[in-house]
């Protein structure tokens, strides 16, 4: 296929000149000729939106910028899922609706000037009003859902901001090499899309970016991510299907995905699983990956509004250095939840319903974490529906032995647990086995288990327990199993039961 550079449709380099037309015009030609390379040779390029079309790929070229206007009226409205709602929004910055066959590779760099749109967004959070040409057309096409009861800061003023790159409803996508970065919302975000590469790329926002997530993979399938880099202000890759009732409507999950050999640079979360979950997420491999200063490492989120599942999730092979907490899961997360519910954050269990949310079939294997500040786990179920099925194995986590880390929350559940340089702690589990796991923590127990059965514990121990201090503290666990020899060296110094069924505790070592 023949390649199609911008140069020659009339786009200039110089990073003055609006190139909208002639990059359109370029991608036009390969479009009408049958599919083909558009290409972007090295300079500056001015741009406003870049609508992508099938069998093409478009290159850019080492020592190539593409940068897009911030005149907020050139992104014209279009169909979108935005925080997991379906609706319309500003045009992302790139965009592909429908595609076949669409691929974006090259050593260049996208960079979304997000800047002026992050400006906004803290007026609109102060309370401030804002209106647009564009916002206004979107105020008429999500008529619908404007009565729509949500936390989002900018849905009352429909200043939706768009991702940097958004594909949506496309088959057949790759994305290589590019760096995409400064995006207005979040980085990428690939949306219906089917048999998915991203290999080489780099995710970059400043840390300060709002909802400036890395790349979001949204009820997708058969997606293959490999050697990627992310230095992100939010989340660096998330996996997502939906919101609450829009997301159970649409009904399609985020299944058979592989993240292996990537990078993770600060971050709220490494590799994060929802919270936006209501379509299902399952199949999911993580492995071989890196993460340094990210807030969590591993993170699974959900809460009673969602409903659906997260299953059958594997990770292997992580380092981590320098993260709050290496991996959380939690069924309880208190964001994104009608407040005005008191079923949503109340303690005792309520009724199963198809807003309950599933968690299952989790193995944690092979992770090394040095210099944690939080907690070196954290997984809290529901008192309904407790977390199920999960598997920790070889894992050795050190915590901070910094006296003056004051830690914080491992992750954000009903009411606020602080935690500063302690082990895993655990709540409404069933069916958890901990084996060959290792916990050095600044103060408390390795392990903690709440209100939880069927509780396996083997060769889980502490090079130096505190002194007065139980390995393991379980409290209300029914079923448990406890295997090693610093247990029985130990003996009764080793765990401390309260509440729990004596009877159906079993030692063995040797």
């Amino acid at each position: 296929m023949r390649a199609y550079d911008i140069t020659e449709y009339g786009a200039k380099g110089d990073g003055v000149t609006d190139n909208t037309k002639a990059i359109a015009a370029t991608i036009a030609a390969c479009s009408e000729d049958g599919g083909g390379t558009v290409r972007i040779p090295a300079g500056t390029y001015l741009t406003g939106p870049i609508v992508l079309r099938s069998n093409m790929t478009l290159f850019v070229e080492a020592g190539a910028l593409v940068l897009f206007r911030n005149e907020f009226d050139a992104y014209y409205p279009v169909e979108t899922r935005w925080s997991g709602y379906e609706c319309y929004g500003f045009s992302p910055l790139i965009y592909g609706s429908g595609l076949e066959n669409v691929s974006i590779r090259g050593e260049g760099c996208f960079d979304g000037q997000g800047t002026a749109w992050w400006d906004i967004y803290h007026l609109i959070k102060k309370g401030k009003s804002y209106e647009t040409t564009v916002t206004k057309k979107l105020a008429t096409l999500n008529a619908e859902k404007l009565h729509m009861k949500t936390n989002l800061v900018e849905w009352n003023t429909q200043f939706l901001r768009p991702p940097l790159l958004q594909l949506y409803n496309c088959h057949g996508v790759t994305l290589e090499g590019i760096t995409l970065q400064n995006s207005p919302f979040w980085n990428t975000h690939l949306v219906y899309c089917d048999h998915v590469n991203v290999r080489g790329v780099t995710f970059k926002n400043p840390s300060n970016t709002p909802n400036g997530d890395g790349f979001d993979i949204d009820s997708c399938s058969n997606v293959r991510v490999s050697d990627c880099h992310f230095d992100v202000g939010d989340d660096c890759l998330c996996l997502k299907s939906g919101i609450n009732e829009d997301g159970r409507r649409v009904g399609r999950p985020t299944e058979n995905v592989t993240v292996t050999n990537c990078t993770m640079s600060r971050g709220h979360g490494g590799v994060v699983f929802g919270s936006e979950n209501s379509g299902g997420i399952r199949n999911v491999t993580v492995s071989n990956c890196v993460f340094i200063g990210t807030d969590r490492g591993i993170r699974i989120k959900t809460n009673r509004a969602r409903g659906a599942y997260i299953e059958n999730i594997l990770v292997n092979n992580i380092y981590m250095q320098d993260v709050f907490c290496p991996l959380a899961i939690n069924s309880f997360y208190r964001y994104g939840i009608d407040e005005d519910d008191p079923l949503m954050t109340c303690a005792e269990a309520i009724p199963v319903t198809e807003k309950t949310p599933r968690v299952k079939n989790i193995q944690i294997s092979n992770v090394t974490a040095k210099n944690c500040l939080a907690a070196a786990g954290f997984i809290y179920g529901l008192p309904e529906l407790p977390i199920e099925d999960v598997s920790i194995r070889h894992m050795k986590v050190e915590m901070t032995t910094d006296a003056n880390e004051v830690g914080g929350e491992p992750d954000m559940v009903k009411e606020e647990v602080i935690m500063a340089g302690e082990g895993i702690f655990c709540k409404h589990v069933r069916g958890i086995e901990f084996h060959q796991v290792q916990v050095e923590t600044r103060q408390g127990p390795a392990v903690i288990v709440e209100q939880g059965e069927d509780v396996e514990l083997n060769h889980v121990g502490m090079k130096k327990p505190h002194a007065n201090t139980p390995v393991v503290k379980l409290t209300k666990v029914d079923d448990v199993y406890i295997f090693g020899r610093q247990a029985v060296k130990m003996k009764e110094a080793y765990a401390d039961f309260v509440d729990s069924n004596s009877d159906e505790v079993t030692f063995a070592g040797n």
